[in-house]
């Protein structure tokens, strides 16, 4: 059909342009080059000024890592994996099941903006393709657990219908800790090994879920190895991700507690995000300062890493918070 209708515009234009003069005629046939492209579904232009599923459809790995390594700090794991799965992912045209990753640490310790780097590097988001990456706060969006038989239909309706018009679709909840149990579980069929679904493909979609649930055994973890003098480089990444995985899912403040998700291994990746040390942090103040258009004051950087840094107790070892607090201490200082 789109052959026909190219076919049938090619021919007709030379028997209308005669009649113009050559300015006329020079005009005509760009806006018509123009109008042909915007009535192409996937034409450049059209993806370029107006919303469009991604056509590239992969990421430039190296890109994202330069991104990773030099706006995120502290997470030489999570950054290792979150590289692995995505390369993984993009390596097949047409994968099995859909990508999905669980995020688990403190508040702070760079969730929620890994998954900001994902989505800016898969969407070009000076561009208006933001309607293809979708993100679901729990407290916004699912507010009453009287209604959860609703927002499980909803939910159900709102994936199906992303992905019906874009493949390669992002959808990040965040907040899981405070979804109500068995919400979740109603995507169930979406994350599975299937070819189709009522005939629409989910297998190019991603899933990431940020949880701070699972943010106590990382740290336990992390200050184990201190205490016993061993670097946090030396933590093994499959031991915290078998240790998350069933800590979320006897955790009862854990959206993902019981979840049929968990029991059928349909999360790909349990991702650690371990705690902020002060060095950590330093680097948080050091890349705020640049960005309020402030002078690196080394002394007034270790001031606020400093006061930051404040668990355990004793050992003032990590930053409970980790950076949340950075920007405003930052402009408080100033």
């Amino acid at each position: 059909m789109k052959l026909m209708n190219a076919a049938v515009f090619f021919i007709l234009v030379p028997t209308l342009t005669p009649a113009l003069d050559p300015l006329s005629t020079s005009v005509f046939m760009g806006g018509a080059a123009v109008a042909w492209q915007l009535l192409s579904p996937h034409s450049w232009l059209k993806c370029s000024l107006l919303e469009c599923c991604n056509m590239k459809d992969t990421l430039n790995l190296s890109v994202i890592k330069m991104d990773l390594d030099r706006k995120v700090f502290g997470q030489h794991l999570a950054i290792q994996i979150v590289l692995r799965a995505l390369s993984a992912n993009m390596h097949f045209k047409r994968p099995r099941k859909p990508l999905v990753m669980s995020f688990h640490g403190w508040t702070g310790t760079g969730k929620t903006f890994v998954s900001s780097i994902i989505a800016e590097n898969l969407y070009q988001l000076n561009i208006p393709r933001r309607r293809f990456v979708h993100h679901f706060s729990t407290v916004l969006h699912f507010p009453h657990l009287s209604h959860v038989h609703l927002y499980k239909e909803q939910l159900q309706n709102w994936i199906r219908g992303n992905v019906s018009a874009c493949p390669r679709s992002l959808f990040i909840f965040s907040e899981m800790d405070q979804m109500p149990h068995g919400l979740i579980d109603s995507i169930m069929p979406f994350l599975g090994y299937h070819e189709e679904i009522d005939g629409v493909y989910y297998g190019k979609a991603i899933f990431i879920f940020l949880n701070n649930a699972g943010g106590d055994k990382v740290t336990e973890i992390a200050l184990d190895y201190w205490r016993r003098q061993k670097q946090r480089e030396d933590i093994p990444a499959k031991k915290l991700q078998s240790l998350l995985s069933e800590e979320i899912f006897r955790n009862r403040d854990s959206g993902f507690f019981h979840s049929q998700l968990i029991q059928k291994n349909l999360i790909d990746y349990f991702i650690p995000f371990l705690p902020l040390e002060y060095k950590h942090v330093r680097e948080c103040v050091r890349q705020e300062l640049r960005v309020q258009g402030h002078p690196e004051d080394e002394d007034l950087i270790a001031e606020i890493a400093l006061a930051m840094t404040d668990y355990p107790s004793e050992e003032r070892l990590y930053s409970s918070k980790g950076c949340k607090t950075v920007a405003s201490r930052v402009s408080l200082s100033i």
